[in-house]
């Protein structure tokens, strides 16, 4: 199947964790590729090659989205991850067409005025910084109902993202400064320490190690 694999998306993962056959420590982002059979494009250079790999492998262009997607879990955090959403638009080699929407949506008990106090002004950065904040996330249900169009184990797909978390990764320098201007918000939102919080700062080529996303069931039947 030819196809073109756009998106930033997420979802998090457990199990034990393979090697994968590229190198997490020592990469770099290609701006410019060319192929003739397919392509996949993301938001984090590993996470594409996770894609081009699963290809390779024998998977289509849907394998490729839902392993390109457990890839960045681990190593876009800032993508959303569990708590994300999406949408998918697809064209089947039959020719099927698809279309999919797994954006999140708001809890059942959401209201209008659930972001007022008792007279009716807003409550400063509720609706962006208080556990109502939050919608209900798609991701994981996008990826599941996915599947139905893949052709390897959900297994083969998840275990690159297993072995980003469980060995960690090299991050970017982009990376390292977005984990540095958050410390403050990681100090002041997390009641136990991250593998996002650091005593000194963060640097290109550091090693962020999550086991604790190895800690998240999902029994893959």
């Amino acid at each position: 199947m030819r196809c073109l694999l756009l998106f930033v998306l997420s979802v998090v993962v457990s199990c034990k964790a393979p090697q994968t056959t590229f190198n997490a420590f020592s990469y770099s982002s290609d701006k410019a590729v060319h192929a003739r059979n397919g392509a996949v494009v993301s938001a984090h250079s590993l996470a594409s090659k996770v894609g081009v790999e699963v290809m390779k492998k024998g998977g289509n262009a849907f394998d490729a989205a839902i392993a390109t997607q457990f890839a960045l879990a681990v190593v876009y955090p800032g993508a959303g991850n569990i708590g994300g959403g999406g949408f998918m638009v697809a064209r089947t080699q039959k020719g099927e067409l698809i279309s999919l929407d797994y954006r999140e949506t708001a809890p059942s008990l959401a209201h209008k005025d659930m972001y007022l106090d008792s007279l009716g002004n807003i409550i400063a950065a509720k609706s962006l910084r208080s556990p109502t904040s939050s919608g209900v996330p798609g991701s994981v249900a996008g990826i599941f109902e996915t599947l139905k169009y893949a052709k390897l184990p959900i297994a083969d797909l998840i275990n690159p993202a297993i072995s980003f978390a469980e060995n960690g990764f090299a991050i970017t320098a982009s990376e390292a400064i977005s984990l540095n201007d958050l410390q403050t918000e990681f100090q002041q939102y997390n009641t136990v320490g991250t593998a996002f919080q650091k005593s000194t700062s963060w640097r290109a080529g550091d090693t962020l190690v999550q086991t604790d996303i190895l800690h998240v069931s999902i029994h893959l039947h």
